[in-house]
């Protein structure tokens, strides 16, 4: 594991000393009625790790946060904590633009209820039906906002055609390095404290070991700080 000095040395070139981070974490909840929801298995651990390396840093980071059994203190990180998409995504939107860095680790529901029912719902026949409609896409649609100065980091989290899936969202929401968590790799994505990235940008993919999902995300600031002062 990097000292905290080792880690500093590495990157006090990225000047990320005053910069302001946007930074999504965890799952989004989904909700059917009022004791069901649509989820996923993220825990926020990746991106936990991430503010706090970016706090540690100098970084101001405005960490938004889907629902997590994580906590974090740090004079350097404001949480805003919420529980779906919409409201994600509304903060988000909220501090975007006086932010420097982009990063979308939360694990988005990608659909939701059409309809939320105002009971819970009754489990009086032997099948259940619901419509979903298409959740916003965060970082596509800031995407489309993001001025030069900017940078966007996405992940993708694929079980088949990993490059080029993650290739492709890389385009689509115009990003400027994409972070691939592939579940074929043992030990990486959901539910662990170690992670497997490969970090892709639009000249070169990037492999790594599997780590600590700390020193994770002390690999991904600096190949950020590579890209803002390329």
């Amino acid at each position: 594991m990097y000292s905290n000095s080792t880690f500093r040395k590495q990157v006090e070139h990225a000047w990320l000393n005053g910069k302001k981070v946007l930074l999504t974490a965890g799952p989004t909840y989904e909700p059917i009625d009022p004791v069901r929801f649509i989820g996923n298995h993220s825990t926020g651990k990746m991106g936990y790790a991430l503010a706090q390396a970016f706090a540690d840093l100098g970084a101001q980071v405005y960490l938004i946060s889907g629902p997590t059994q994580l906590s974090i203190l740090h004079a350097n990180i404001t949480v805003f904590k919420v529980t779906t998409a919409d409201q994600m995504f509304a903060q988000a939107k909220e501090v975007a633009e006086e932010t420097d860095i982009w990063v979308f680790a939360a694990a988005v529901a990608d659909y939701k209820p059409k309809e939320v029912a105002t009971v819970k719902v009754k489990k009086n026949e032997e099948t259940l039906t619901l419509e979903l409609i298409k959740n916003v896409d965060i970082a596509k649609a800031l995407g489309q906002v993001k001025r030069t100065h900017q940078v966007s980091v996405g992940f993708a989290l694929e079980t088949n055609n990993e490059l080029e899936n993650a290739r492709a969202k890389l385009q689509s929401k115009n990003l400027d390095l994409i972070v691939l968590n592939s579940l074929q790799d043992a030990g990486a994505g959901f539910k662990h404290d170690t992670n497997k990235i490969t970090i892709i940008d639009k000249d070169r993919v990037t492999e790594f070991e599997l780590k600590p999902k700390t020193e994770v995300a002390q690999d991904i600031i600096k190949v950020i700080a590579q890209k803002i002062h390329a």
